[in-house]
């Protein structure tokens, strides 16, 4: 028996400057994707007040206007004085002047290329494609929740979605887009028990006062998209704990991409490997190693396997097979690991070529997972949240 535990998560919501950033260079890879799949693309982005920021390499047939690009994105956000005006919104945002774009994406490296291209080429061990940099990347899953995520970033997501929701759809119009949640569970023989706090940080209007803020989302938000199980008298609720959020988003501070990454993952209950997701294109095993680990590992928990597993792969540039694998269950395992990870061999091929074939990954699909985790959405249709291999680790074992 474990002794009892308190672990916390955060998320933040599509306003955060850092989550704006993450969002427009989700956008730019698929814009590039939608026209032209052999795209390659390492986009960053950085925002601060009314000037955004482009820079990274990109090399694609796609032909289209990065500055409308931008702009649409920032409104579909809510940072748009075109959409502030649709939407009756009266706060002030330094876009409503404009955004001023700084584009400075230029073209791949042409040796990283030849290493990921499948090709022959001077001195490249073989002529398959190759990894796009060297690295190690982590996936896991558990049974705390149906989706196999961990319970704090699980609940910690769902309300941040659900407060986009209740300011997209006017349900409150005194909303603005920057906000931050964070949740505190305590766990008893490794399972969720209660939350022991939830915090609640949004920008708002000036004209409402923080009581009602409180009183409003304390009913609109928490206690309606928390399970009331876990919810109790003795829960710590904090909203908006200075007392004042108004000035907020890329006003308030400066985003840049891949900030962002534990929020993006396990909330700090599973490991990662240090590369961000966003703005990069399939042939970045930070991406989609990371995407492949998530998909093994969570069908390792729904075959009934463990009850959590974590799967850790690396990568040398340009190698097409991964250096190691390794499958840790943390002693939840129902059979020996060494059963596991013989099945997990067997069933997936962890070639850079091959994780993008088996997830279908040239597509533009990207801008589904910037924004409230990248995995656990089962709303989403991303394959790597797909538990179709469950029969066949089953055969295998």
């Amino acid at each position: 028996m474990s002794k009892p535990f308190i672990f916390s998560s955060e998320s933040v919501t599509e306003g955060h400057p850092d989550k704006v950033c993450d969002t427009v260079s989700d956008a730019v890879l698929d814009a590039c994707l939608e026209q032209d799949i052999n795209s390659r693309v390492a986009c960053e982005t950085f925002v601060k007040d009314n000037v955004v920021g482009l820079a990274g390499e990109i090399t694609t047939g796609a032909k289209f206007d990065y500055g409308t690009l931008v702009k649409n994105t920032l409104k579909e956000i809510g940072y748009d004085a075109d959409y502030a005006k649709d939407t009756d919104y009266s706060y002030t945002c330094k876009f409503e002047k404009g955004a001023f774009l700084m584009n400075m994406l230029g073209q791949q490296s042409p040796d990283i290329a030849q290493g990921v291209d499948a090709a022959a080429a001077a001195d490249k061990h073989t002529a398959e494609q190759g990894a796009g940099d060297q690295g190690i990347m982590f996936g896991y899953a558990t049974n705390d929740t149906k989706e196999l995520m961990p319970a704090a970033i699980h609940y910690a997501h769902r309300l941040g979605q659900a407060l986009t929701e209740l300011r997209k759809d006017r349900t409150h119009t005194w909303l603005r887009p920057d906000s931050k949640t964070q949740v505190s569970i305590e766990y008893i023989d490794n399972k969720p028990n209660r939350f022991t706090s939830v915090v609640i940080s949004t920008m708002h209007a000036k004209e409402i006062s923080t009581q009602e803020i409180r009183d409003i989302l304390t009913r609109d938000l928490i206690e309606k998209h928390l399970p009331g199980n876990l919810l109790t008298p003795e829960t710590e609720i904090l909203i908006n704990p200075t007392g004042l959020f108004v000035v907020g988003g890329p006003e308030g501070d400066a985003g840049l991409t891949g900030r962002k990454i534990i929020v993006d993952t396990y909330g700090g209950m599973g490991r990662h490997g240090g590369g961000a997701f966003s703005g990069k294109d399939p042939s970045k095993v930070d991406r989609s190693a990371a995407y492949m680990c998530r998909w093994v590992a969570k069908n390792i928990v729904a075959a009934g396997l463990a009850r959590e597993c974590e799967l850790q792969l690396a990568y040398a540039i340009g190698h097409p097979h991964p250096v190691s694998i390794n499958v840790n269950t943390f002693g939840s395992n129902e059979i020996d690991e060494s059963l596991i990870e013989k099945a997990v061999d067997e069933v997936f091929s962890f070639k850079p070529a091959d994780i993008v074939s088996q997830l279908d990954l040239l597509r533009p699909i990207y801008s589904k997972t910037t924004n409230y985790g990248h995995f656990g959405r089962e709303d989403a249709g991303l394959p790597w949240e797909e538990t179709n291999k469950v029969d066949a680790l089953k055969s295998a074992v």
